[in-house]
């Protein structure tokens, strides 16, 4: 092959979608391309002009604009365009000018139609707006076999049943017979054929036996509804394992009912999830549980970034990685709760210790400090409890900071006494900050609109969710204010869809890619989660619950998952070889470390969070505050 075809081959494959292509099918294509040079100023493409050949940036840059005039985006080098065109009438939809000197390929119409037909990714490409981040992230999840096997594929024999009037000795033998570790209690034996069907009361497990019978000394006939524990938490069968993964992983549970309709059909244990995916993360939380001091919870935190790094390079996707961590900080906080309470002693009154952020909305990466508070309940009396929870507070912090946790540097933690206040303070607090809202009171409290309940009386932070759904939506100026500070932080792309980089410090000439990606990624959608009334804090559950309701532009929630993904994933990998490399991770990268693809990808993912921020101002505008004159 000639330099020159070489050239062109070895260009068109770092970019999609002939990233994807076979080395045949890109010699064939650069055989047939056509080279022209386009001036600056000058119009490459009008409305309606017939229009015969895909066109590919070499370099230089291109202005699209819709039909109305508009500007519709900015493409560069690796960019193609007039691909609509092509495939409705071999009319041009949307103008294009070049804004800089430009050297263009031209693709004819027969080659553009033969890659549609032989390439499925290369038609998906092509056809589907926004599709090229849509394209790569559905790619990484199909990668990932969690995401997509069934429960029902790890059950593998029907679940041992038993009544709530059978005693304790029958459910014994039952165990030994069936060489089961765990029984489901049902309203009627399957054998029966009862009408109507048996349903799930509770189950009842080897370890029950041990503590709820033998160790309290109770008597062999003792009914298993005595016992057993109740409404036990189940999963519908075709729901997925890393479904599963996670209930048993949140909740500390070795067993979980499968269902079908209500039915149990199964019953999955630890092991066998563990038999099925070795994903470390497992054997890391049942560790931290085992755990009989602080300072063997410390030891484990070493395992943390081997968890981490082993997640993402079996192909874990963010979500999954986001609530693995999550998970871990979770059982932390929980085990070092329990610790603290067996040293102190019970608690003089109820309380729930809430997890802010990332944490609340299973979205942290290896990089983390604390966000937590603690929700009293109102009998609370601070001259007679407070020491309690202080020194309560003060453990779970030192012990986190131990953990690989650092101290909140904004204080914003149940050790500062401004956030471990009673229910009914809380319910004031957020009730103000709701109420009568202004940017620089929310700039330092939007992050406790993240909040869910890590341990103790679940309903408190469950009270504080319903309040905030309730109210945030129907007070237009909190929204304004919320609004107005999710656009601080705007994405790093310049005019010509160039990256804006860090200009001084050690982070010169890098891209930050929390503080200018994922971080206002998160504000904006928060802020159409409050408008919605949502009640869910992960990201992704929220963008469903906004796409329920219509409150952005068709395909827009879409969009916005796929960014945050995008985003997200190429900060996590930077992070993983950060630790691979001996570095400290940060979430700063360098535009020259990521693949030609990835910054395509990652200036895509840029552009939709732009284009959201700018609707985000349009839909919420600060209403105008009165002023006085005297």
């Amino acid at each position: 092959m000639v330099a020159e075809l070489l050239d062109i081959r070895n260009h068109l494959g770092l970019y999609p979608p002939f990233d994807g292509l076979s080395d045949e099918q890109l010699d064939e294509v650069a055989s047939q391309v056509d080279v022209v040079y386009y001036r600056a100023g000058s119009e490459i493409l009008q409305l309606n002009q017939e229009i015969h050949d895909l066109y590919y940036v070499r370099s230089g840059a291109v202005e699209i604009f819709r039909r109305t005039g508009q500007l519709y985006n900015r493409l560069s080098e690796g960019d193609i365009f007039g691909h609509a065109g092509l495939l409705s009438n071999r009319r041009v939809r949307f103008p294009a000018r070049a804004i800089e000197d430009t050297l263009i390929y031209l693709i004819p119409e027969s080659m553009f139609d033969q890659l549609c037909s032989e390439d499925d990714n290369f038609a998906d490409f092509v056809e589907v707006e926004g599709t090229r981040l849509k394209a790569t992230v559905e790619q990484q999840q199909k990668d990932n076999d969690l995401m997509i096997t069934r429960v029902r594929k790890l059950v593998a024999r029907a679940p041992a049943l038993i009544k709530p009037t059978e005693t304790v000795h029958q459910a014994a033998k039952l165990m030994q017979e069936e060489s089961v570790s765990a029984l489901l209690v049902v309203s009627s034996d399957v054998a029966e054929s009862s009408d109507p069907p048996p349903q799930l009361l509770g189950i009842l497990t080897d370890r029950d036996l041990c503590t709820r019978v033998l160790a309290a000394e109770k008597s062999q006939e003792t009914p298993v509804s005595e016992i057993m524990t109740e409404k036990p938490l189940s999963i519908q069968f075709d729901e997925s394992v890393y479904e599963a993964m996670l209930i048993m992983l949140r909740n500390n549970v070795h067993h979980l009912p499968v269902t079908y309709r209500r039915q149990p059909i199964g019953l999955l244990s630890l092991a066998d999830i563990i038999r099925y995916e070795t994903n470390s993360s497992l054997f890391l939380v049942s560790n931290i549980f085992n755990q009989p001091n602080a300072k063997g919870l410390a030891k484990l935190s070493r395992e943390v970034r081997q968890t981490f790094v082993r997640t993402v390079k079996e192909g874990a996707d963010f979500r999954m990685v986001g609530n693995a961590l999550s998970t871990i900080g979770r059982s932390f906080t929980r085990r070092l709760l329990e610790l603290a309470e067996e040293e102190l002693g019970p608690p003089p009154v109820p309380y729930c210790f809430i997890a802010l952020g990332s944490m609340a909305r299973n979205e942290q990466t290896i990089i983390t400090d604390q966000d937590n508070a603690l929700v009293l309940d109102d009998q609370f009396n601070p001259e007679l409890h407070d020491g309690y929870f202080q020194e309560l507070a003060r453990r779970v912090s030192d012990g986190l900071a131990e953990c690989g946790y650092s101290y909140c540097k904004g204080e914003i933690m149940a050790t500062n006494p401004r956030w471990r206040q009673p229910l009914h303070v809380w319910k004031k607090t957020f009730g103000d900050w709701i109420a009568t809202p202004n940017p620089e009171k929310l700039l330092h409290s939007s992050i406790f609109f993240d909040l869910d309940s890590v341990y103790g009386q679940e309903e408190y932070a469950e009270t504080l969710q319903d309040l905030i759904a309730e109210q945030a939506a129907q007070s237009p100026r909190f929204l304004a204010a919320m609004a107005r500070n999710a656009l601080n932080r705007t994405p790093p792309l310049g005019l010509f869809r160039t990256f804006v980089l860090e200009e001084d410090g050690r982070h010169k000439d890098t891209i930050n890619l929390k503080r200018r990606g994922t971080a206002p990624l998160t504000d904006l959608i928060r802020v159409h989660a409050l408008a919605c009334a949502s009640r869910a804090q992960n990201s992704f559950d929220r963008l469903e619950d906004i796409n329920q309701t219509k409150l952005l532009p068709e395909g827009v929630s879409e969009r916005l998952g796929h960014a945050l993904e995008f985003i997200a994933m190429v900060r996590i990998n930077h992070q993983v070889h950060d630790i691979e490399a001996d570095r400290e991770p940060g979430n700063s990268v360098r535009p020259g470390n990521v693949s030609a693809s990835d910054r395509h990808h990652l200036k895509d993912a840029f552009q939709v969070l732009s284009n959201a921020q700018k609707f985000l101002g349009f839909r919420y505008p600060m209403p105008a505050f009165k002023v006085r004159t005297h």
